[in-house]
């Protein structure tokens, strides 16, 4: 589509006004897929060390598709970014294809297509090097796929296949396969209630042609997600990604966190605020409908309600709360939202009228709504252009910055613990060590070990891990290692790297420090020097 091209064509180049002679991305989680990739593509399997396999990538399936990309020639960041802008075309256009399936006009599926192109958090994911578009496609297309199927049962239950394959783009995926096979039984139901009328048994036996449909979808997407799950299964001893460990877990409460719920919201406030508004009256829009001829099925709105109460019970508490960067992890709900919140807009606008009258003056009604659902959208999007560009000028600055000093200053063969492990390992080289345990998942058990009331983020089991593990360099924001960072006696600055307008990373200076195991110092220093 046109539209998208010229939309991330002007985020670019404010991008390159920004760098001016290349191009980056807006997260180092961005170069952690590049990195599993790049392993990939030349024969080194699903590792991030060379020859140590961890199932570390939360996208294995964006993983498979950028490996791909490393085998054409040229920029291999410019092919992300033109993959990145394709998907997100396509899921502009699902979105448009949602609404008419939801009995949107043509001009009311248009203007959330448009609402969604315009949203300025998917235009960003668009051009970020990370997984959003491929999921926005693949569940939006599942929606789509999964409304069909209702009106129509006769057709075969690929919905779910599609959900299956989803999951391998983004774990929330599985929450959506949960919810679409609930609908697909719930749709039944309501279809047998309304043949048998008031004696239908309340209860689908597992002989009914319902049943036998639902689990040949469930049998697809278990195709498409049994492999990766006994790769997973075979690598790390469990079926989930390393990352779930040490971002999640386990559920941590049996009730929803309501901070965090008012957290998301903001997420989803700031770029499209009436929508957030509206979201309720198409709601109730979509249950007037349930066992009508214009019955849709609920899963668009289910899911954006299911995700925020989902994470609500998995998140921990204080600054590592379970969003993502910049609440990356709710960016797929946009278009849902948006869809059902046209569902509402256009029952609200049939209740407010055409024109209403002050004084003699008629205001066109429509063209006012259309104005207040417009411009927010629009002002952001063209405030998140610099937005962007500044995310990206931080990543490079910080740990692409890094990670060429490392490969111009350090021993190749040095291990380096670090707290971000993307482009410094991407660019620099070295074998690492990851104090967070995305990528070496075995510090997790030292952390758990560890965390108390005291201590509760478990710094004492990434000190013992470090001491086992005897690496030659540190490199961490320091704020957020205390516990190691401060012991000077052992860990030596040797290099402060300053952040200039940091909006992206997690402090405003990265270190490098050299520790009690350094077998040979950086090129250029003779011994370690403080800083």
């Amino acid at each position: 589509m046109l539209a998208v091209v010229l939309v991330a064509a002007g985020y670019t180049a404010v991008e390159l006004t920004f760098l001016e002679d290349h191009l980056g991305f807006p997260l180092d989680d961005s170069w952690i897929h590049l990195q599993f990739a790049r392993n990939l593509a030349t024969g080194e399997g699903l590792s991030y060390n060379a020859g140590e396999l961890v199932a570390g990538s939360t996208a294995p399936l964006w993983t498979a598709l950028l490996a791909l990309l490393f085998l054409l020639p040229g920029n291999v960041v410019l092919w992300t970014k033109a993959l990145g802008v394709a998907l997100f075309a396509g899921a502009v256009l699902a979105t448009y294809r949602l609404g008419r399936e939801l009995d949107l006009s043509r001009g009311a599926a248009a203007l959330a297509a448009a609402l969604t192109l315009s949203t300025y958090w998917l235009v960003w994911s668009a051009l970020s090097g990370m997984e959003i578009p491929l999921f926005l496609f693949l569940s939006l297309g599942g929606m789509v796929l999964q409304v069909r199927e209702r009106r129509h049962p006769e057709r075969p239950p690929l919905a779910l296949a599609v959900f299956g394959l989803a999951a391998l783009a983004r774990p929330e995926g599985l929450l959506l396969l949960v919810l679409a096979a609930a609908e697909r039984l719930l749709a039944a139901r309501l279809r047998t209630g309304a043949l048998a009328g008031e004696d239908a048994d309340p209860v689908l036996h597992l002989g009914h042609p319902a049943w036998r449909k639902l689990a040949f979808g469930l049998a697809l997407a278990t195709l498409a997600l049994v492999p990766t799950l006994l790769v997973h299964q075979a690598i790390s001893g469990s079926p989930f990604p390393t990352t779930f460990g040490a971002k999640a877990g386990e559920a941590r409460r049996w009730f929803p966190n309501g901070q965090y719920l008012y957290l998301v919201q903001g997420i989803l406030i700031r770029p499209q605020p009436l929508m957030v508004l509206l979201f309720a009256p198409g709601l109730v829009a979509l249950l007037s409908r349930l066992g009508t001829p214009r019955d849709r099925g609920l899963l668009p709105a289910l899911w954006v309600l299911a995700l925020p109460l989902a994470y609500s019970l998995m998140t921990p508490e204080g600054r590592h709360q379970l969003v993502g960067n910049f609440g990356r992890y709710y960016f797929p709900l946009f278009p849902p939202m948006i869809v059902v919140g046209m569902l509402g807009a256009v029952h609200a606008g049939r209740a407010l009228g055409r024109r209403w009258s002050f004084g003699g003056i008629g205001v066109p009604v429509r063209a006012l709504a259309l104005g207040l659902l417009l411009v927010p959208t629009f002002v952001t999007l063209v405030q998140g252009a610099a937005r962007y560009a500044q995310n990206v000028v931080n990543v490079e600055d910080s740990d692409v910055a890094m990670g060429h000093w490392m490969r111009d200053n350090l021993p190749a063969d040095a291990l380096v613990a670090v707290q971000d492990v993307g482009a410094i390992k991407y660019f620099g080289g070295q074998p690492i060590l990851d104090m967070v345990g995305l990528v070496t998942p075995e510090i997790q058990h030292y952390i758990r070990e560890a965390a108390g009331p005291q201590d509760p983020l478990g710094q004492a089991g990434v000190d013992r891990f470090l001491t086992e593990r005897r690496p030659d360099y540190i490199v961490a924001f320091p704020d957020w290692h205390p516990a190691v960072t401060g012991d000077r006696s052992r860990f030596t600055p040797l290099l402060r790297l300053e952040i200039p307008g940091n909006i992206t990373m997690a402090e405003r200076e990265m270190i490098v420090y050299a520790t009690p195991w350094t077998r040979e110092p950086p090129r250029g220093f003779s011994r370690r020097p403080p800083l």
